[in-house]
């Protein structure tokens, strides 16, 4: 039994005319409310200046979005269709018996709302006494005209003598948000690819959806989170990248083999897309962690990398014998050779403490899985680039600078 399987039975089991299911969690149900106002993943609000309107407009959007794949259901708050008891007094009327209006919404109050005229009390224990007419003396709109209010005369009239009660319609509950008129479209989806379903829906709304002059709608609940991690990614990513080249340059004083090591990032940024699409992962926050981590790993690899090879390119420097392009070539395969096995037992530890995790299916497991797939995918690739092009980059650099008469030993260059 998954989570997926249980919801979708549960819901072919529980339909009831005129309700619609929405499945989540109780705690990030409070959590969305408290933050968003919306109870599920995905919802939308609707402003505009009436409400009757709105509650329209409501319907109409979830008419549309209801066709879409991925949608499990879609509710709009009916924000109009509240059933109120209006009792207008006919003040000339009353006064005639010599009633004021606080004596009949006393009347009223007590006789069909109730009053709390005494309080039980037994040990610690309070309970108030409620007085008020009968269910059956109350239950229409007839039998309440027929409530009797007493004159400062001693007689009792009735109600409908000196007020008219009557039904009417209005708003069950008032929505206010930034100075305009809302009602709320709940909707429920069976994917967690909450961006991918509002640039459909999107595009949706805009061929079948006419909005009057004066009204919006926007897109709320966990929806919003995911924009605000977007525009805070904006700002992170550039600042590692930097934060690296800038580290990269302090070790090495070349700007070229900065450029050189940052490579293995995108070398290894292709192989967490490619098991990211192969395990149908969207981008969230844990995935741009993951690869964040991952960065790390292939840089501080393709660093000692290039140590290693600097190490023995630096020795054939210091013997004092004229440096050809063999030198370099030699130098090369004799760094990398010995960073080989590092390298392999440092690519076989992330993968066996990583991989693990993609199998996992406890608590938190859903959270993990989309951080460790980044960094198992691009660790297969970046330790392609490091073994394989970091080398063959290495010795162009090398050569072109031995060309240009500039080739000095790295312990040199940092004294310096």
């Amino acid at each position: 039994m998954t989570y997926e399987k249980l919801i979708r039975e549960m819901d072919e089991k529980l339909q009831f005319p005129g309700l619609t299911n929405t499945w989540t969690m109780p705690v990030q149900n409070r959590l969305d409310m408290a933050l968003t106002g919306i109870k599920t993943p995905v919802g939308m609000k609707l402003q505009g200046t009436n409400l009757e309107q709105i509650q329209q407009l409501g319907a109409q959007v979830q008419q549309i979005l209801s066709g879409l794949p991925h949608v499990r259901s879609v509710f709009a708050e009916r924000v109009s269709q509240g059933f109120y008891i209006n009792v207008e007094v006919n003040r000339p009327e009353a006064a005639k018996y010599g009633l004021t209006i606080a004596d009949v919404q006393q009347a009223v109050e007590s006789g069909i709302g109730g009053m709390n005229v005494a309080e039980n009390i037994e040990g610690r224990r309070r309970y108030p006494i409620n007085i008020r007419y009968q269910r059956d003396f109350r239950d229409n709109i007839e039998e309440l005209s027929r409530v009797l209010i007493a004159t400062p005369s001693g007689a009792q009239v009735p109600l409908s003598e000196v007020a008219k009660v009557s039904f009417s319609r209005g708003p069950a509950m008032i929505r206010d948000e930034d100075g305009q008129l809302t009602g709320y479209v709940y909707i429920d989806l069976n994917t967690t690819d909450y961006g991918g379903f509002v640039n459909q829906a999107s595009n949706m709304l805009r061929q079948k959806l006419q909005l009057p002059a004066g009204y919006t709608y926007q897109w709320s609940g966990e929806y919003e989170f995911q924009l605000r991690a977007k525009e805070r990614m904006k700002i992170i990513l550039p600042v590692v990248f930097f934060v690296i080249f800038l580290l990269l340059y302090m070790v090495f004083h070349s700007l070229t083999e900065a450029m050189v090591l940052i490579f293995p990032t995108f070398y290894a940024m292709t192989g967490g897309l490619i098991l990211q699409w192969l395990l149908d992962y969207n981008f969230s926050v844990a995935v741009w962690v993951g690869y964040i981590a991952l960065f790390g790993i292939a840089v501080e690899t393709g660093v000692v990398m290039v140590v290693y090879l600097h190490e023995f390119l630096d020795k054939r420097i210091a013997s004092g014998r004229p440096l050809t392009d063999a030198d370099i070539h030699e130098a090369a395969i004799e760094g990398a050779v010995q960073r080989l096995r590092p390298k392999l037992m440092t690519v076989c530890a992330v993968l066996a403490s990583l991989i693990p995790i993609l199998w996992a299916s406890g608590i938190g497991s859903d959270v993990m899985k989309p951080i460790a797939a980044p960094m198992v995918g691009g660790m297969i690739t970046s330790t392609i680039h490091v073994l394989i092009l970091v080398p063959v980059f290495f010795v162009l650099m090398k050569e072109r600078a031995l060309r240009r008469g500039t080739l000095r030993p790295e312990t040199s260059n940092e004294e310096g």
